[in-house]
């Protein structure tokens, strides 16, 4: 079944049926919703594991759109917050799920109207990547696979020229530019010497052909980007205050968008103070942006910079286990690589887990992004700064140990329904994993437990350089919150929100404004801060009501044991009744 048929055939079910009663009913239609969703997203069922999707590709054609619309509404409808009464616990936190997946692509379509307006969604539409990342069967039957979505590239590409509006958001279309030409070179170069591995020649043989021609649409694309539409490219990129409103409400967060701006910008100042207090730590005669470049010049050498990774990720993992923070539901450990190249100017560290659903190409792994070859010494210098071993220490505390690959682990080992698996909250998510990089440093990680007794100096001074790291990654994550709200409700500028990040995160000019572009087309990049302060409260709420039974270990574990809704949803599990 196409994308277009199993669209239109999910919404006259829907349409037919009625809002479900609660119970059996609720659930027969949220696994059908994750059904059908899934046959209008192939790649997404692939990366999950559903293998039955392999080779599957679903053009975003204007009639495409159209019945994906047609299909979430009409979704949106039958899920409505109504449905949540009678229910139990553990279906209200699917509904919580399904509902937010809708009102997140809602949002694509109806609040940023992406299909008409962002050339970005259909350079992403042709990811391939996740055929190269995991070996699930033979080389040869993944190049077939992979062959049969590059030949549809001219068609997804005709419909980019047919439904892209004459003007368009700037910052969206420069972006939109980066990643064809970075696409383009990915095909060219590392696709097609992947797929040279391939042993029958006809198979090498039509995987070129489509090769070459989707680097051509890629190519193509760019340059009519270029000519067509960067002339008159605008700044109208704002989401507005409505759709951000409803945004947070998908999350069950109950703030206003002011309320959550102004909130940013006290923990901002908060944040800034804890800052500074670790710079005067180490050294009280200088500013506290000298003494974290002064903290940064501490790192790795572009040889060692994978394996001090390693060996490091190993003695994280230990303390999480000696310390009794949270389960480790498996002995295998993460693998630590370098960031695969068309990834690599946009992340600095990634962690890349099996789907819930894969049985076969199982490897979880922690990407690193290394200097290139053809970097003079001061680039590769300025880049392995933000490696340094404190910051690199909280970042693979936020990756793997206790962060996203705990998580996964977690999510893996538990009871938790498909659309707990399949679906997943961003504010609980980045919120988790944001929240262990605090957690950890307050467990003692560098802390009062390795030190003498009575501390000396140096066990003083390298305990404020991470927290001096930890810190640094809360104000980036805060003024992504700020910014987020200001971008899409306040009018502010991608020149103003540079400055932003800039002047309170301590962020070079390049780096800022990668920030700030960003946050004009991922407004749910506040989450990071929001769902950690949500886990935060949450958890002083159990622990003030369990007192002495209180335990992080079973705090923790509670909390991964449910998938990754809302975090409000996960109230009435961990405090009882309706968790108020």
């Amino acid at each position: 079944m196409n994308g277009k048929l199993a669209a239109a055939g999910v919404l006259a079910v829907l349409v037919g049926c009625g809002t479900p009663g609660p119970g059996p009913d609720l659930t027969v239609a949220t696994e059908r919703f994750i059904r059908e969703y899934h046959q209008m997203r192939p790649l997404t069922g692939v990366a999950l594991g559903w293998h039955q999707f392999d080779g599957k590709f679903v053009v975003p054609t204007a009639a495409q759109s159209a019945d994906e619309r047609a299909f979430f509404r009409a979704s949106a409808r039958q899920f409505p917050e109504s449905a949540l009464t009678g229910t139990s616990p553990a279906l209200r936190r699917d509904l919580a799920l399904v509902r937010r997946q809708i009102e997140t692509e809602l949002m694509g379509y109806d609040g940023f109207r992406a299909d008409r307006r962002n050339p970005m969604f259909y350079v992403g539409a042709v990811d391939v990547s996740i055929y190269l990342k995991r070996d699930w069967k033979p080389l040869d039957e993944r190049v077939r696979d992979l062959t049969a979505i590059l030949l549809r590239t001219p068609e997804v590409f005709a419909a980019a020229r047919a439904q892209l509006e004459t003007k368009l958001p700037k910052p969206w279309v420069e972006t939109a530019i980066q990643m064809a030409d970075g696409t383009s070179t990915f095909l060219e170069k590392d696709v097609a010497g992947v797929a040279q591995g391939a042993t029958q020649r006809d198979v090498v043989g039509e995987f070129a052909v489509a090769n070459a021609r989707a680097v051509r649409e890629l190519r193509g694309f760019a340059a009519w980007l270029k000519a067509e539409r960067l002339p008159a490219a605008d700044e109208a990129y704002a989401l507005g205050e409505e759709w951000f409103a409803r945004m947070l409400r998908s999350e069950m967060v109950s703030l206003t968008p002011e309320e959550v701006l102004q909130l940013g910008l006290r923990e901002l100042k908060a944040e800034q103070a804890r800052f500074a207090a670790a710079a005067r730590e180490i050294d009280p005669s200088r500013p506290a942006t000298a003494v974290f470049k002064q903290v940064q010049a501490e790192h790795p050498t572009e040889t060692s910079l994978l394996p001090d990774t390693r060996r490091n990720l190993e003695a994280i993992r230990q303390f999480i286990v000696d310390r009794q923070l949270v389960t480790i539901p498996s002995e295998v450990r993460a693998k630590v690589e370098a960031t695969l190249p068309p990834f690599r100017a946009t992340s600095f560290a990634s962690m890349d887990t099996p789907g819930p659903f894969e049985t076969k190409a199982t490897e979880a792994i922690y990407y690193v992004t290394p200097t290139e070859p053809e970097w003079s010494a001061q680039q590769k210098d300025e880049w392995l700064t933000a490696f340094n071993y404190y910051t690199t220490d909280v970042v693979s505390i936020h990756e793997a140990y206790p962060g996203h690959y705990v998580q996964f682990l977690a999510l893996n080992a538990s009871p938790a329904s498909t659309a707990a698996k399949v679906f997943g909250s961003y504010a609980f998510i980045e919120g988790w994993a944001h929240y262990t990089e605090q957690m950890v440093l307050e467990a003692g990680f560098a802390g009062p437990e390795k030190m003498a007794n009575p501390p000396s100096a140096a066990d003083r001074i390298r305990a404020a350089k991470y927290q001096l790291a930890q810190s640094s990654e809360a104000l980036l994550r805060l003024c992504r919150l700020c910014c987020a709200v200001k971008l899409h409700c306040r009018g502010m500028s991608v020149d103003e929100a540079t400055q932003f990040f800039v002047d309170n995160a301590y962020y070079e000019r390049q780096p800022a404004r990668s920030e700030a572009v960003r946050g004009t087309f991922d407004p749910g990049y506040c989450f990071y801060t929001l769902g950690k302060l949500e886990i935060l409260k949450l958890r002083d709420e159990v622990k003030a009501k369990e007192r002495a039974a209180f335990s992080l270990k079973s705090f923790h574990d509670r909390l991964l044991r449910e998938g990754a809704p809302p975090v409000a949803a996960l109230r009435e599990s961990l405090l009882g009744s309706s968790g108020r």
